[in-house]
């Protein structure tokens, strides 16, 4: 039997072998997991908690179990009694020891540094038309000579006072509308949608109403609070999405329900809880009475928008790739399980564009309007399902590409969440080879003397700058190989096995690139490009007038860097530029302008949905795009102002080079 378990940590993915009888919190350290703990392990102050993640895990390779770490220590058990229950299934990971393979979470809660996720809210002006507005009315006392219902002297007094025919409303308001007419003596405040449904009614005068629009990704969600009269955003919050323990990209997680028929319902139930718990947040942070919050607003990627609801996103797991629906779902808060707002709260779904383009594209779209213009825009929104727009006011295409979860820093060797500590920026000087860069966490670089910041590993923006920059430095080819030859002249390139790696940071945490990194990078933005390539072939154009990033990678990556390894085709770098969370803005938009609903309803509708997966050229197109910058696409504007490296053999990696070559493009 081996002395030695796999463990596997989750969100951060950090996986390694340790020996039998080690501490999940010492395991956690060895390998450089964000775990905290403050006691010294003696399962005193109770921030270590963890939960090991049951069942057969084929993409580790081993199966999870409770049962593979120790019994509840007497620690825990004080711990539990005298201190603060702990919740079922979790552990301190102080005290629980590794006797097996295990799949171990680390919860929001119990990280030392919580993840810098990079939503924000752009100050853009929006039309504050919202759905949902505020009358206020006295109500007529009950005349005993005219026998008629509370609910109908309401509406009468409505119409008498403000003209407004209403011709419907939520039931729920009955249980306690008596109670709340009394209150103030017959002096109420409602809340209609449209100006027609009933949906609310509060005792005495209430002059602010609310609303929360959601971006709900694979890897985060974002939810911003608005005033619904202002449009005011008062607070916002976000958090990892808690699904990550059941695969880092939403292919394994569709591959999960397939494999587990009927989990669909917890897979729901969590996010619909992530869900809650940011509304809590973001209510409390924006001093709003949870009761005044009235409308919420989601975007989302097919797969995230159909467990929301509930559905099952199986048959997006296969061609055709079809819809449960399409267009956009109206609902009440209820029905998603949210009870932290107002009992008749609703909700607002934006429509998907196709079977691998969501709601959360089509809030691009309607943050970014690229059919209002007559310039050829792009607009890609970069995350593990690379959503891509093209087209002008004449005509948009829509089509999304596998890049998987390697631009978030995951199945990069050092690679983390963008948190502090973090490599963000890398720069190298092309004569010298020499190397700097910038954490997240720190306002100087790596070369100045008041440099001092924990380097913990290299995040999403840091690992695309890096490879640019080694390729700019002529450290790798242009078929993304790491160059063996020039390891007398720079010792930062060490001898991997049959291959080669970059050491970016020799410290307490060892920060370097590997040969493997860089083909994850070469998959991911090659993916990308043919995505691109394949719009613009359709299209027929040869170039795009403008490249508009948005996520919250896009949102943080240099577009030089990015233009350097082929992520995005060759154009005017003043046209190049960051859209931000431009999904989170739709659904902005939306949330408080309610005739942009019916206008992104319309556009939608009109899209033309490219599917990749079966496009016979798309194949071509990514072969091609496996170089850097690519293979056969000039880039005059990026070699404008970088010089173009030198052709250099490819050196000490034979399965790279093979079936392939390396050349200088005219």
């Amino acid at each position: 039997m081996s002395d030695t378990i796999q463990v596997v940590f989750t969100p951060s993915g950090r996986r390694d072998q340790v020996p039998k009888g080690t501490t999940v919190l010492d395991a956690a350290r060895k390998l450089g997991v964000d775990l905290d703990s403050v006691c010294g392990g003696r399962g005193l102050c109770g921030r270590c908690q963890v939960t090991c993640i049951e069942g057969e895990h084929p993409k580790f390779g081993f199966t999870s179990s409770q049962a593979h770490l120790t019994e509840f220590s007497a620690a825990e058990a004080r711990y539990h009694e005298k201190l603060k229950p702990i919740e079922a299934g979790r552990r301190l990971g102080c005290q629980a020891k590794l006797l097996g393979d295990a799949l171990i979470d680390v919860p929001r809660e119990s990280q030392v540094h919580r993840q810098v996720v990079r939503k924000e809210v752009d100050d853009r002006e929006i039309a504050v038309d919202p759905v949902y507005q505020l009358f206020a009315v006295q109500v007529s006392d009950h005349d005993i000579e005219t026998p008629k219902g509370d609910l109908d002297r309401l509406l009468d007094a409505l119409y008498e006072e403000w003209g407004l025919e209403v011709s419907g409303y939520d039931p729920v308001i009955l249980e306690t509308l008596q109670h709340v007419l009394r209150q103030e003596n017959w002096f109420v405040t409602v809340a209609l949608c449209r100006r027609r449904e009933l949906i609310a009614v509060w005792p005495g005068l209430r002059e602010r109403v609310f609303g929360i629009a959601f971006d709900v990704g694979s890897t985060t969600v974002a939810a911003n609070l608005c005033d619904l009269s202002s449009g005011e955003v008062l607070a916002s919050a976000s958090m990892m999405n808690p699904q990550i323990k059941f695969g880092e990209d939403l292919m394994s997680r569709v591959s999960y329900i397939m494999m587990h028929p009927g989990e669909v319902g917890e897979l729901t139930r969590i996010i619909r809880e992530a869900v809650s718990e940011l509304i809590a947040e973001v209510s409390h942070a924006g001093d709003a009475d949870p009761s005044s919050i009235v409308d919420l607003v989601f975007v989302a990627n097919p797969v995230m928008h159909h467990i929301l609801l509930a559905l099952s996103p199986v048959e997006l797991g296969s061609a055709p790739f079809t819809l449960t629906v399409s267009s956009a779902v109206d609902l009440l808060a209820r029905d998603l399980d949210i009870k932290v707002v107002n009992v008749a709260a609703r909700v607002h779904v934006l429509p998907c564009i196709a079977g691998h383009v969501g709601a959360d594209a089509a809030g691009m779209v309607l943050a970014e309007a690229p059919q209002e213009s007559n310039d050829v825009t792009l607009l890609v929104d970069i995350g593990t399902n690379a959503e891509i727009v093209l087209g002008n006011s004449q005509r948009l295409l829509a089509c999304s590409s596998p890049t998987g979860p390697a631009f978030e820093g995951a199945q990069i060797s050092c690679g983390q969440r963008a948190a502090p500590g973090a490599i963000e920026r890398v720069r190298i000087d092309p004569a010298t080879l020499d190397v700097r860069f910038k954490v997240i966490g720190s306002d100087v670089w790596s070369d100045h003397p008041d440099f001092d910041h924990e380097v913990t590993g290299i995040c999403g923006s840091g690992i695309i700058e890096v490879i640019a920059e080694m390729y700019l430095a002529g450290i790798i080819t242009s078929d993304g190989v790491i160059n063996g030859s020039l390891v007398e002249d720079c010792p930062a390139i060490v001898s991997e096995g049959r291959t080669f790696a970059f050491i970016l940071h020799d410290g307490e945490i060892e920060v370097r690139v590997s040969q493997n990194d860089v083909r994850q990078i070469q998959l991911a933005k090659a993916a990308l490009y043919a995505g691109t390539k394949l719009l613009m072939q359709r299209f027929g154009i040869a170039r795009v007038d403008r490249v508009r990033l948005a996520g919250a990678f896009g949102s943080q990556i240099d577009v030089t860097r990015a233009m350097a390894i082929g992520l995005i085709p060759d154009c005017k770098l003043t046209e190049v530029s960051s859209a931000g969370n431009a999904a989170g803005t739709g659904a902005r938009i939306a949330l408080l302008n309610s005739r942009s609903r019916i206008e992104i309803q319309n556009v939608v509708h009109e899209i033309e949905k490219i599917e990749t997966a079966t496009e016979v050229d798309f194949q071509a197109f990514f072969v091609d795009a496996m170089s850097f910058p690519h293979g056969s696409d000039p880039f005059p504007n990026l070699f404008g102002l970088f010089t173009e490296p030198k052709v250099i053999e490819s050196v000490g990696d034979e399965s790279n080079r093979r079936g392939r070559r390396n050349r200088r493009r005219s």
